[in-house]
């Protein structure tokens, strides 16, 4: 098989500075303009990007775009689109796309060269991020310590094994119009009720349509009402309903429910454990820590043990991390395991790290933090869960409702989430202001703390996909268990 020689000799020493194959994507080229029908095969390998040659991105975008829209590609079309172009023509014109197609290897090699396409493409971009290192590595005017600098490094590294590239930059509008008919046919296909991850209650999902790809979601409460219960009943439902599947390409995809990190930087492993054993096993977990529990109920609880054990969630539970760590930790779990869903518990107990100077105050910390976990959210492509203390001036009200002010150093966090909710048991402060038994008072007392026993609400703040509103759910204290109270819907209890 003969190949064309497409570069100049002034170009050879330019084209011979970094790994490449001319011969492997004029073959590819050949191969296509031969065969539409192999581009199937190759798209889900190599694309325009991945060529080094700038004409053949050119025309391998050009075959790309004319198939997608399921049109012929071949020289002769082709020859419309570069009949004019000067670069085509100083190597050769249109008789090159001829030549390209004449030289054509069999189309059984196809996926190899694209491969090595890839790969040469992947050498390339691993020299320029080694030297990028270097540079920054050598800069005496670089403020950023060595632990920052590594973390850097690992995202770019993460990033080029993920999607195949560490650039950022513009993307063409019809790529982003397909990741939203992506979205729009997936909610269709859930009849038209969820386009993001179930949470496993049923109202929350009608209101924010799921936890959503790159989307930072906010979970804020004053103490004892009930969040990091809640994050961590949605963390298991979720891990719960993990499945995967192949798609058309052969690749192996999520395809409900997902993989979870739960930083916990508040409670242990073992505390979350023994909430979740009491959760599933339906006993206090109280009775629990202390064994008094029945033969019978001993029996329930090691089944449910059995139960967790098969899920995806992995609990981290390092006191004091930096955003950067919590990002490291999170991007080498996708590598390894895979990741679909991060929540951090919680938010203000994070640091910004060695970069943030001593006299940076913590509001610019907090903002510091909320920006890292929403570009983790956008690198990574999950959700991210993290849950929020508020400030004490809900204390301060007659009307103990949450509202975003209330939110310490709320500017950033507000500014930088795509959803701010709030959970709220009124319960929880009806029962601290019990009058004296036997009055009037008392017995109006009771009857408003029977109609508030077991509800909660989570009262949505802010959100960019939708609506605020206000969610009603049922709340169990014993098991720290949220549930749902449209007890006629098919759907009626969340997780198991």
């Amino acid at each position: 098989m003969a190949f064309i020689d497409d570069s100049s000799p002034a170009d050879s020493e330019h084209l011979n500075a970094a790994p490449h194959s001319p011969e492997a994507e004029q073959a590819l080229i050949g191969a296509l303009l031969y065969d539409n029908e192999i581009f199937h095969r190759i798209s889900g390998i190599v694309q325009a990007k991945h060529f080094y040659n700038p004409i053949h991105i050119r025309i391998f975008d050009s075959i790309a775009t004319l198939i997608e829209h399921g049109k012929l590609a071949d020289a002769i079309v082709l020859k419309n689109r570069f009949s004019q172009d000067d670069t085509l023509i100083d190597i050769g014109g249109v008789e090159y796309l001829a030549r390209l197609l004449h030289n054509a290897p069999s189309g059984a090699a196809a996926p190899e060269y694209a491969k090595l396409i890839f790969d040469l493409a992947m050498r390339r971009e691993l020299i320029r991020l080694g030297e990028d290192i270097s540079n920054h590595a050598k800069d005496p005017e670089n403020e950023a310590d060595a632990i920052a600098q590594i973390a850097h490094a690992e995202g770019q590294l993460f990033s080029l094994a993920e999607v195949g590239t560490v650039q950022g930059g513009f993307e063409s509008f019809d790529q982003s119009l397909l990741k939203s008919i992506e979205m729009a046919t997936a909610a269709f296909s859930r009849d038209g009720s969820l386009s993001g991850m179930s949470t496993g209650l049923i109202d929350m999902d009608r209101q924010l349509s799921g936890l959503h790809r790159s989307d930072l979601v906010i979970l804020a409460g004053r103490p004892s009402m009930g969040k990091s219960s809640l994050a961590m009943n949605i963390a298991f439902h979720v891990a719960k309903q993990f499945r995967e599947e192949k798609d058309e390409n052969g690749i192996i995809k999520t395809a409900n429910g997902g993989r979870v990190a739960f930083f916990s930087l508040e409670m242990s492993s073992e505390q979350l454990a023994t909430r979740l054993l009491a959760e599933q096993a339906e006993i206090s977990s109280f009775h629990i820590r202390r064994g008094d529990i029945t033969a019978e109920q001993f029996e329930t609880v090691r089944d449910a043990a059995d139960e967790i054990n098969s899920i995806p969630l992995f609990i981290d539970d390092t006191g004091g991390i930096s955003i950067g760590q919590l990002s490291a930790r999170a991007r080498r779990l996708k590598r390894m395991e895979g990741l679909d869903l991060i929540v951090v518990d919680y938010l203000q107990l994070l640091t910004g790290g060695s970069q943030m100077k001593s006299s940076d105050n913590r509001v610019q910390e907090v903002s510091m933090i909320t920006q890292g976990l929403k570009a983790l959210a956008k690198e990574l492509d999950v959700p991210v869960l993290a849950l929020a203390q508020l400030s004490r001036a809900v204390e301060q009200r007659d009307d103990k409702r949450p509202q975003l002010s209330d939110l310490r150093e709320s500017g950033s966090i507000e500014q930088d989430a795509d959803v701010v909710m709030f959970v709220f048991r009124e319960e929880y402060y009806k029962a601290r202001m019990e009058p004296t038994e036997g009055t009037e008072e008392h017995m109006k007392w009771q009857e408003e703390m029977e109609q508030l026993h077991g509800k909660a609400e989570v009262i949505v703040g802010k959100q960019r996909h939708g609506p605020i509103g206000t969610v009603k759910l049922s709340f169990r204290a014993e098991l720290t268990k949220f549930g749902n109270l449209a007890h006629d819907d098919p759907y009626n209890n969340m997780g198991p």
